[in-house]
């Protein structure tokens, strides 16, 4: 002890004491001017990084778009990949969000302009020199924002080591002079990823809990703000004890600072950690399929003839039509924003606000898993067990083998492999090698092994399907049910897919012939029909009930039990050119070939357009276009688009009268009868099934006084179908989706459907009253030849 006394003693002598105190002062002045300097130069962007001013005045300007319902549930959202970050208020924050945050990460947080200098001195005497790690962090809430906001894109050690905390502490203060404390609480939780694609707070808060952040109780928003310290280490999902332990930890810390009362404290910490948890993917969820058409509808360009290719004709007019006529096609880059630059549904943060009804649009994707899984499918695989050509049907034993080949070139492996200069032969080879893979079933997704070709061949093996519901009046789409399962079968059947309609074309015919004078209770006499095209050749369409041949029977008759001899007779009182322009007045696109098979559905019509052709039978003519999106707004609320239903009327009020009685003849004692019968609807019902050659494709059209409705359930190719009509026919496969849509729909009051809803009656209108007013559009009684000619 005396030693040291002495040597300091002798330093002091040495060099004065003045002389050391004035050297002291000169390194600590020195410390100064070049901690200032580096700050400086930190600040100007001269050494290190600092973002400029626009990007501090505007540091998060990426946002994913939100898909709502017409309840208020969010469907989904469009986001970039790995960034599904929704934009928030404030104001949409629980109170118990900013106290946790507070409490638990920057106690002092109102008190400091960034950077707290008793925690950064506790944490640099504790932690750095004393290693004691309950000293705690010295990084306020602003510079956390720093470093998650900015982080320098330089690989440079020296500046990854040494002017890493300096850049964030020089952010932390320019972000408090730009924003205010509460804005810079909302853009941390803004910014902060909690796992599983939840990128701030909206998004953690639906994900894990499945409510808004403004509704997170006090447990909950402890358990999110508690994932800040480390998200993969306090991960609920994965970790609940772990998790549950720091959410009680973040409830002390609030209690400690006053947020809480001790009785809150006490009761909430022993409640078990909760979670409603939904993955954020845009494969999962509600309407996936309706949210992929959103998203492609939305973001189209502008049709060119040379993106198409040659076999795509009918597709680049229908797509060109729709860029002119459909305000909703091409919308993001039809409309421009303020900048003059078009929307990006993956960074703009818009809300847009679907027709589709939640509680609906899960009653219609119930329907599809319950007969799909328990009885359709059941039954086709037992149709196909053990058959060398399973799932094709007998006649195309000898050309599996071609089929799958080219459902293989189709595939995005082979596609992938070709590019990497692959021959076919050998990219074939590399499809017959086993792999682990995952494959759907009913009963969930399976791991096995299995070559990609038997993959191939497994898959086409399910029967697929569409289905719609839009409100008759207003064109609302409330379900859209594009397939089975969008992570394995993407293609959507409501408004890609076209197949042929079978029946349900009939209505069409037979409403051009009501529009021609004729009435239900017309009689023919029941005969084969033979009709010739425009070369004289002769068509005799097979079907017709031997038993009354020689009978005579009615129009009603025909329509109600869909008979092709009765739809044959009708066909050769007009021409086919006549049908081909009824057909498009109902809003059938794309070509229309004017033969006389016509009439028996052999044109190909996606769902969507069938559901809408069919709303002007419960709507005194008037076709209601559908309306897949209501309204649009931009991320601070203001809304930015509305789109309203296009009406067109396709015939007059006395057709109406006539159509509607013989449609509700087809569910009342008809084809469509099933669905009183095994679904328990009593509601007044029109409808029409439909079935084609050989069972490739089964349809049901139905509608009520509010509703459109229509299911189509086939093969992925026409040659996967059931070998027998028992079972293929559209009373068996498609008629079922929609009994239970309906029974489902039907049982729900609060839904505005209900078991008492009545058609709109026209007074004057006999049924079986033939038409004598030229003005309304239809033949009378006794027609001139030269007018009986125009419908030929």
């Amino acid at each position: 002890m005396g030693n040291e006394k002495k040597t300091k003693q002798n330093i002091f002598q040495r060099f004065g004491t003045k002389k050391i105190i004035k050297w002291m002062w000169v390194a600590f002045g020195g410390i100064i001017v070049l901690t200032t300097i580096i700050f400086t130069l930190i600040s100007t962007g001269i050494i290190g990084y600092m973002p400029d001013v626009e990007e501090l005045e505007n540091p998060i300007d990426k946002y994913a778009s939100q898909v709502y319902s017409s309840d208020g549930a969010l469907l989904g959202t469009y986001s970039l990949a790995k960034n599904n970050r929704i934009y928030s208020n404030y104001n949409d924050l629980s109170p118990y969000l900013v106290d946790a945050l507070v409490s638990t990460e920057d106690a002092r947080y109102y008190s400091h302009s960034g950077i707290d200098a008793y925690a950064l001195a506790r944490a640099v005497v504790k932690r750095g020199l004393l290693m004691d790690k309950s000293g705690g962090g010295g990084s306020t809430i602003s510079q956390q924002l720093a470093k998650l906001l900015y982080s320098p894109p330089s690989e440079n050690a020296f500046e990854r080591v040494f002017l890493r905390k300096p850049i964030e502490w020089v952010i932390a203060v320019k972000l408090e002079r730009y924003y205010t404390k509460e804005e810079i609480i909302n853009l941390y939780l803004s910014q902060f990823d909690f796992l599983y694609n939840a990128v701030g707070i909206q998004s953690a808060a639906q994900v894990y809990f499945n409510k808004t952040p403004k509704e997170l109780k006090l447990e909950e928003a402890a358990t999110l703000i508690g994932m800040c310290k480390n998200p993969s280490y306090f991960n609920p999902k994965r970790y609940p004890e772990r998790t549950k332990e720091r959410r009680n930890m973040v409830l002390k810390l609030m209690y400690e600072n006053d947020k809480i009362t001790k009785q809150q404290f006490d009761s909430v910490k022993n409640t078990p950690l909760t979670l409603d948890f939904k993955r954020v993917d845009h494969k999962d969820g509600l309407a996936p399929y309706f949210r992929e058409y959103l998203r492609m509808t939305m973001s189209a360009k502008k049709p060119s003839r040379s993106n198409y290719a040659s076999w795509q004709t009918e597709q680049y007019k229908r797509d060109s039509l729709s860029w002119e006529n459909d305000p909703l096609y091409g919308w993001c880059n039809k409309n421009k924003k303020p900048d003059g630059s078009s929307y990006n549904l993956s960074t703009d943060g818009l809300k847009i606000y679907t027709s589709i009804d939640s509680r609906m649009q899960q009653y219609a994707e119930e329907a599809v898993t319950e007969h799909f899984s328990k009885k359709l499918q059941p039954l086709f695989d037992k149709e196909k067990r053990n058959r060398s050509y399973s799932p094709f049907a007998a006649s195309e034993a000898k050309n599996v083998d071609s089929i799958l080949y080219r459902a293989m070139k189709n595939t995005d492996r082979f596609r992938d492999l070709k590019k990497s200069g692959l021959s076919e032969k050998e990219i074939y080879q590399i499809f017959k090698k086993p792999v682990d893979m995952k494959v759907f079933s009913w009963k969930g997704e399976i791991d096995t092994v299995m070559t990609p070709w038997d993959s191939i061949r497994y898959h086409k093996s399910f029967l697929r399907t569409g289905f719609m519901a839009m409100d008759t009046h207003t064109g609302y789409v409330k379900a859209y049910v594009g397939g089975i399962d969008y992570k394995y079968f993407q293609y959507d059947m409501v408004n890609m897919g076209r197949r042929q309609i079978g029946s349900t074309m009939k209505p069409f015919l037979y409403t051009l012939s009501m529009e021609g004078g004729m009435t239900p209770c017309d009689e023919m006499l029941y005969e084969p029909q033979t009709l010739y095209d425009e070369l004289g050749r002769p068509y005799t369409p097979r079907g017709g009930r031997t038993a009354k041949f020689g009978e005579m029977v009615s129009i009603k008759w025909g329509l109600q039990n869909s008979d092709n001899l009765v739809t044959t007779y009708l066909m050769g009182r007009t021409s086919p050119y006549a049908l081909a322009r009824m057909m498009h007045s109902f809003g059938i696109t794309g070509k229309i070939d004017p033969v006389v098979s016509m009439a028996l559905g052999t044109h190909d019509v996606s769902i969507a357009e069938m559901v809408a052709a069919y709303t002007s039978f419960a709507n005194k003519g008037i076709k209601t276009s559908p309306v897949y999106v209501t309204h649009i707004e931009d991320q601070f609320g203001n809304i930015i688009a509305n789109f309203t239903a296009k009406m067109d009327e396709v015939f007059s009020e006395a057709t109406y009268m006539k159509m509607l009685d013989m449609l509700r003849g087809v569910i009342d004692g008809g084809t469509g009868w099933r669905i009183k019968r095994d679904y328990g609807v009593t509601a007044p019902m029109g409808g029409k099934t439909g079935t084609t050659q050989k069972n490739a494709d089964g349809w049901f059209m139905a509608f009520t006084p509010k509703l459109s409705t229509g299911c189509w359930v086939g093969g992925e190719d026409p040659t996967i179908h059931f070998d027998y009509t028992s079972d293929g026919q559209g009373a068996s496969m498609a008629l079922p989706v929609v009994g239970l849509f309906m029974k489902k729909l039907l049982a729900n009051p609060k839904l505005g459907y209900t078991q008492s809803d009545q058609f709109t009656m026209i007074p004057g209108y006999g049924i079986c009253d033939r038409a004598n007013d030229e003005e309304d559009g239809v033949i009378p009684e006794e027609t001139p030849p030269e007018i009986e000619n125009m419908f030929k």
